[in-house]
């Protein structure tokens, strides 16, 4: 146990990037393969994970006016730690780290998307500024090294980075905890039971799921479709969902915890994302055992085989997905066999060797600069 080891990220949220950090630090910590902390910087995130700490931290620069600073408790911290790695998830963790002192520490930082701040595109909006400045902050003097999660993630490092930085780039596709989301019993196949998880929002396309739901109650089968996650496109969706004629097929089960016991109540998985920069929860559906019907969204082209273990389409056509739903319902051949290679592909995913494989990038990139 030679490493010592520090993820920050914001909060312990439900996103794809707080499950994959915990997923992570778990691993690590209940193995003891290496000494791991995981710290949070947003106020009143505590757990009782023995690997947790919250530390109340900000960074907030500006253009206009003096930035706002508090970092002295993480500092401390840190240096009491004394890690060999720091590695960063998010974007205000990747700042709030640009005032932390971390002589003689690999760091590392995670594309967990397209990072808009790292965009190289001429500014036009007030946010393209800030980004632009935010951005000449995160790249002066920086020698990090860097993890991407799908072939669209690295290509868009590449990009965005310069020549000497694209060196750092590894790409470590993402991972999940296959046990907590493996299942073999599947629901009987009464009736199409949808699901879909993701926040609420406008990338996320939901309102492309209830034109399926729609659709498929058009051709005279019974259908419903649960929404986990929340956002400011749940009022919206409500109101197209009783313009469609459709709200009691509808259910928003908000934010919840149980997401595995979901899915393994449900028979489909539908991802109506318009941009997916990898696709976790396309992951977890897999390992459910649930067929997983998707748009394309670039980055979950790397493990959906279209008619293989799930379905990907480029055209956002609620017509051509409903038809593939209902065959998967009536074809339960079809659908045991998009179920099974599904799960094989999720437990190619698994955090296991997830973890060895980044251990190694680390200890690796240790090894070359002694």
């Amino acid at each position: 146990m030679n490493l010592r080891i520090i993820h920050i990220i914001p909060n312990l949220n439900t996103g794809g990037a707080e499950r994959l950090v915990l997923d992570i630090c778990n691993y690590i910590y209940t193995k003891e393969i290496a000494h791991i902390k995981l710290i949070t910087f947003h106020e009143n995130d505590n757990s009782s994970l023995p690997f947790h700490k919250n530390i109340s931290s900000y960074y907030c620069p500006s253009l206009t006016s003096k930035p706002k600073l508090k970092i002295n408790e993480l500092q401390w911290f840190i240096d009491e730690f004394k890690p060999d790695i720091i590695h960063t998830h998010l974007w205000e963790s990747e700042l709030l780290l640009k005032k932390i002192e971390t002589k003689n520490v690999l760091r590392f930082s995670h594309f967990h998307d397209n990072m808009n701040q790292l965009s190289i595109k001429i500014p036009k909006k007030k946010v393209d500024f800030t980004n632009r400045y935010e951005r000449i902050i995160f790249l002066k003097k920086n020698r990090n090294k860097f993890i991407t999660i799908s072939k669209d993630t690295l290509k868009y490092a590449k990009k965005v980075l310069s020549k000497k930085l694209s060196n750092n780039i590894n790409l470590l596709p993402n991972a999940i905890n296959y046990n907590c989301f493996h299942s073999n019993i599947k629901s009987e196949l009464k009736k199409i039971k949808l699901i879909n998880v993701g926040s609420l929002v406008n990338k996320k396309n939901q309102i492309l799921a209830l034109e399926i739901v729609k659709n498929i109650l058009q051709k005279g089968f019974n259908v419903e479709l649960t929404f986990l996650g929340d956002g400011p496109e749940k009022n919206k969706l409500i109101e197209y969902s009783i313009k469609l004629g459709i709200q009691n097929r509808i259910h928003f089960a908000g934010i919840v915890k149980n997401v595995n016991e979901y899915l393994w109540n449900s028979n489909i998985y539908l991802h109506t994302a318009t941009y997916e920069p990898f696709g976790l929860v396309l992951i977890e559906a897999m390992a459910a055992g649930l067929p997983v019907v998707s748009l394309d969204g670039k980055g979950n082209r790397d493990f959906i085989n279209h008619n293989e273990n799930g379905y990907i389409f480029k055209e956002q056509d609620p017509k051509i997905f409903a038809e593939v739903i209902i065959k998967l319902f009536e074809n339960k051949k079809l659908y045991q066999e998009i179920s099974t290679n599904g799960q094989k592909t999720a437990e190619y995913y698994n955090i296991k060797s997830y973890v060895h494989k980044l251990l190694k990038i680390y200890n690796d990139s240790i090894s070359a600069i002694n």
